[in-house]
């Protein structure tokens, strides 16, 4: 009678093989989901940035990141702030903070005059720094 098991002949005791295909095809499938769904979660409050040529900044900690989006809505990082609270949330916020900076997020149909307001306001607060956030231009061929 012939025995199923294999058996190595150097010691005679049952091989164990671990198979690790299924590990390796479960690891690809998360990787994937983590690649595709990673940008959506960088994205906050959805507003069409003008498209300029300039340097990008090198962001090591978490910065107050302003958005005013198409309906003249400003936010500070995710949660929302009337306009009037503006300079006051801002003044509590840099009353804790060493770094006084800003980066605005204006979407391009805010009106101009809107955004210096919003830009005025940021300074009265004692904002030292205000960056402004943009898009790369799209490239034409």
């Amino acid at each position: 009678m012939k025995t199923s098991k294999r058996i190595n002949r150097n010691n005679d005791r049952p091989m164990a093989e671990i198979n690790v295909t299924p590990l390796v095809d479960i690891m690809l499938v998360l990787l994937i989901i983590f690649m595709v769904t990673a940008p959506m979660l960088q994205m906050g409050i959805d507003v069409n940035l003008p498209r300029v040529k300039a340097k990008s900044v090198d962001v090591a900690e978490e910065k107050l990141v302003l958005t005013i989006n198409a309906a003249k809505e400003i936010f500070l990082n995710r949660s929302q702030v009337p306009f009037a609270d503006l300079a006051t949330k801002l003044e509590h916020i840099f009353a804790a903070r060493i770094d006084r900076e800003v980066y605005l997020r204006a979407d391009r149909n805010v009106p101009y005059g809107y955004v210096v307001e919003v830009m005025a306001a940021v300074r009265k607060a004692g904002v030292d720094k205000l960056g402004m956030i943009t898009e790369p231009p799209q490239e034409t061929r």
